[in-house]
């Protein structure tokens, strides 16, 4: 299939030319490996084939019964996120504003999985919110995965909620500098606009205790943590929160805002998020660690040898059970764990290691790819093979504030489709062509295809 000389369905609704300019009109054929994503060089068709074949040797290669539409890393730019819906042809918009959206024939036959990261870098974490609402309000099947930086607001919010302890009482500052655009969306919403925002708020000393660990807390810390982390990650940890609580208050002050009116946010953000009638109380409530779509396991990272292994012997019901229990009855064990590996992986050595012993434990399971975010690319997706095993890599740099640091101009936009016919197609602004990848290509018809009919094992550990 040469380049540029064949067409794809890109939508084209009235009104919405602003919203999907610069998106491809033909396709490329999409080869694993190279650098930035780029169709060309990479792993060889053999190594390729050799790899999807053990995939296949354990179970026949399953597709969704219904296309699904990944988008990953939106990072509090709506724009760019309703962009990517209508890239994916399941949303059509109907008017100028965000909210002015409506499913397509194609939307209401698929379904949507965001691939984590909806929060920081952006320019409006609440409106990227409610953007995501909107599309669930819309009658869409949406799967909400949990990201890093999601998660890490989480952390913070059950660090106000338990009492002060070496395990939680540092995870609010750890948010660190990040955190600060939403805490000033969050004040200037909801608090700025009150006669006295900070009628029941403590003094600057008593916030500053109930945000930031004590200095006891640096010697409490490694004995506490000895046994889950190494000397190695509990000394980064220990400088991190050095810096963090070094810098954290000036920089809240150079933004405008006092600690005072952190703690108030920090309140004011723990209902909305936390508390049931919160506004926002869907976004947590609705977050899974992983998702399933026949042979793709989706996360927002990476895999693990102990995750690999809870797969196959518990299954992914229970993996998403264990982790909605854990954030919020051990926030600490839950952060420093395999569990979260998941959400941060880079398959470094300071991450918890996949090996081939993993890879096989998921294959058992019928598990072929992993579909992931987490790492910045800048000229669309990109396949790789990493430990062995197909990487379909999701995060297109979607938000401005990351677009300008990597020397991109304007919002991404794009989407990752994974096709019931048997394709996975790669759509990106940042990128001439559509790509499409067909793993029956390296199989040579030894991966018996078939329509999605996942199994779901039960039971908590």
């Amino acid at each position: 299939m040469a380049s540029g000389q064949v067409h794809i369905d890109i939508p084209r609704y009235k009104g919405a030319s602003r919203v999907i300019q610069g998106l491809p009109t033909t396709v490329e054929p999409w080869v694993p490996g190279g650098c930035n994503a780029q169709a060309r060089g990479g792993s060889s068709p053999e190594v390729v084939s050799r790899l999807l074949r053990r995939a296949v040797a354990h179970h026949p290669w399953t597709w969704p019964d219904r296309p699904i539409y990944f988008i990953s890393d939106p990072h509090a730019d709506a724009e760019a996120f309703v962009g990517s819906l209508v890239a994916s042809g399941g949303v059509k918009k109907t008017g100028p504003g965000l909210d002015d959206i409506k499913l397509t024939k194609r939307g209401r036959k698929g379904a949507f999985v965001i691939g984590g990261d909806c929060l920081d870098k952006g320019p409006s974490n609440l409106t990227l919110l409610r953007s995501v609402r909107r599309l669930m309000d819309s009658g869409a099947r949406v799967t909400l995965l949990a990201g890093n930086h999601d998660m890490r607001l989480l952390m913070g919010l059950m660090a106000l909620e338990h009492e002060p302890s070496p395990r939680t009482e540092h995870l609010f500052v750890r948010m660190g500098n990040k955190a600060i655009p939403l805490i000033k969306e969050v004040y200037a919403e909801y608090l700025a606009r009150q006669e006295d925002p900070l009628a029941d708020v403590p003094g600057k000393k008593a916030c500053r205790r109930r945000l930031m660990p004590g200095d006891d807390w640096f010697d409490a810390f490694p004995s506490m943590a000895r046994g889950q982390m190494s000397d190695k990650a509990i000394d980064k940890e220990l400088a991190r929160l050095r810096k963090k609580v070094s810098s954290f208050e000036a920089s809240c002050e150079r933004e405008g805002l006092t600690l005072r009116q952190v703690y108030a946010t920090a309140c004011k953000l723990r209902d909305l998020f936390l508390r049931p009638e919160g506004e926002f109380a869907w976004f947590f409530e609705s977050m899974q660690l992983v998702h399933r779509e026949g042979s793709f396991l989706f996360v927002h990272a990476g895999l693990d040898d102990s995750i690999a292994r809870r797969i196959e012997n518990e299954g992914i019901a229970a993996l998403n059970r264990c982790f909605t229990t854990m954030v919020v009855d051990d926030p600490f064990a839950f952060y420093y764990g395999p569990l979260a590996n998941t959400l941060r992986t880079k398959y470094r050595k300071i991450d918890f290691p996949l090996t081939e012993r993993g890879v096989d434990h998921v294959y058992r399971e019928g598990i072929h790819a992993v579909v992931h975010g987490h790492l910045n690319l800048t000229a669309g997706q990109r396949l790789m093979i990493r430990r062995g095993m197909l990487h379909i890599e999701g995060d297109i740099t979607l938000d401005r504030n990351s677009r300008r640091k990597e020397g991109l101009e304007g919002h991404g936009m794009g989407v990752t489709i994974i096709q019931p016919t048997g394709k996975v197609v790669g759509i990106s602004n940042d990128y001439p062509h559509a790509k499409i990848f067909e793993p029956e290509t390296y199989l040579d018809g030894r991966g018996a295809s078939r329509r999605s009919a996942t199994k779901h094992k039960a039971g908590c550990p």
